[in-house]
């Protein structure tokens, strides 16, 4: 899967792509521990990487989740990464979205654009219903870039994830796929 807006392009990652992920996850590894659960300190290997990527096939051929890179149109280069997961179908059809983005990168609107290629696939492609995104409270930019894009805060979800050994508060932002709301 490759969709293309302006600025950039977010396709499904390859093992060709390990090397670029380990590369962003180090160069960003302080920023996005501010916002995602500690990882330990083998996940900044090649090795690693690599199995994640693999992992993110197998669950993409399962239905489960689809993990994408966020790609500058210009250079190619990977600046950061969107996923679709806890993909669930029947009364359900809907997905976690997830994403994170190069700190140098920010403030450039890229990662408003991948949520509506990432949200055009979800909805026109997958067939899902709805899409829920947790957010920290103090995590402004993001929530700026869920209500430009569609999203509603629904509320708030306390002590919902562990982040550096801390239960954080989480707004739950969703969207429902406009042909069915």
């Amino acid at each position: 899967m490759k969709k293309i807006s302006q600025h950039i392009y977010v396709r499904t990652l390859t093992e060709n792509d390990a090397e670029s992920l380990l590369t962003l996850e180090l160069e960003n590894r302080s920023y996005f521990q501010q916002f995602t659960p500690l990882v330990k300190d083998d996940f900044f290997a090649l090795s690693r990487q690599i199995e994640r990527i693999n992992r993110s096939i197998q669950k993409c051929a399962q239905d489960e989740a689809y993990m994408h890179g966020i790609f500058l149109n210009e250079t190619d280069a990977l600046v950061g990464t969107i996923s679709l997961s806890s993909v669930e179908r029947g009364p359900i059809e809907g997905a976690m979205l997830g994403y994170v983005l190069d700190q140098k990168q920010g403030g450039k609107g890229y990662m408003t654009e991948a949520i509506r290629l990432i949200i055009d696939y979800a909805f026109y492609e997958l067939h899902l219903h709805r899409i829920e995104a947790g957010v920290k409270p103090d995590n402004i930019g993001s929530i700026r870039v869920l209500e430009k894009t569609g999203f509603e805060n629904e509320g708030l979800n306390r002590k919902k994830v562990k982040i550096n050994g801390v239960w954080e508060d989480h707004y739950l932002f969703a969207i429902i796929h406009p042909d069915e709301s």
